[in-house]
């Protein structure tokens, strides 16, 4: 098994980690825009794109963390879209001297709705887990449409994100299985309250995976960190809006420590 990185750019190294079902291909919109700041490395997790999955594999969010670990340079921000946030935050809580900022985009410590916890609702997820077992391709394609439900851009959204899949090998089941998996059981919530490092955390109001009830919660909870709302934006806010996301990630990464002009 081999992790997939496209590296492009130059500057401070920036590493983006793509959602479910999804793979490195995503960041294309906006690589153009963020290249001539940062170095850009655009991971395919293992499982997804051109990124191979050995069988027998424990796959959960701890083995993964380490995987991403491996092929990342000695000292990156790290910014994780969706289940990639939570890859990322694992990362940053397990190897802070490896990162110099973390940024989670649409991404939740805790993304099942739980007692007083906004989040997917887990007969949501437990819809999704048993549609793999029949087409999976035709599971993930729902999924891209929740994922843009709400934005202004919903049709455009869901057709570049189809795009982009389609750039690179469809995902493996057991990868897509594993990652409903960590979503439907991860919670970070009580571990992040220690984390040090500068954290971004970045959403779309109008998302309906990780809902904007949570976001006072999650700011409460984490005061030493910072959000941004993009008011007019779903779940995948740096492709309906990637002018605003980039120039929110530019300006606070310069603040953190990261080179953007």
């Amino acid at each position: 098994m081999s992790i997939v990185v496209e590296r492009l750019g130059q500057g401070p190294d920036l590493v983006l980690l793509h959602g479910w079902g999804m793979n490195g291909a995503v960041w294309h919109g906006i690589a153009p825009l963020l290249s001539p700041h940062f170095r850009l490395h655009l991971i395919d997790l293992p499982g997804f794109g051109a990124s191979s999955l050995a069988e027998g594999v424990d796959y959960d969010l701890n083995w993964l963390a380490r995987q991403v670990v491996a092929v990342l340079p000695p000292r990156a921000h790290l910014l994780g879209w969706s289940l990639g946030g939570l890859v990322a935050s694992r990362i940053a809580l397990d190897e802070p001297d490896r990162v110099a900022s973390l940024i989670t985009v649409a991404s939740s410590p805790c993304f099942m709705a739980r007692e007083a916890w906004p989040g997917i609702a887990p007969k949501v997820l437990e819809g999704f887990m048993a549609a793999l077992g029949g087409d999976f391709r035709q599971t993930v394609e729902r999924f891209l449409a929740i994922q843009a439900m709400g934005s202004e851009h919903a049709r455009d959204d869901i057709r570049q994100l189809k795009q982009w899949l389609a750039e690179r090998p469809a995902p493996q089941l057991a990868a897509l299985t594993a990652g409903l998996t960590m979503l439907a059981e991860v919670d970070l919530r009580e571990e992040l309250a220690q984390l040090a490092l500068p954290w971004l955390r970045v959403y779309g109001r109008l998302d309906s995976l990780v809902p904007r009830a949570g976001i006072p919660l999650l700011d409460e909870r984490y005061p030493r960190s910072e959000s941004q709302v993009l008011s007019k934006a779903s779940h995948a806010p740096f492709i309906s809006h990637p002018g605003p996301f980039v120039t929110g990630i530019r300006e606070w990464l310069a603040m953190a420590g990261g080179r953007a002009d």
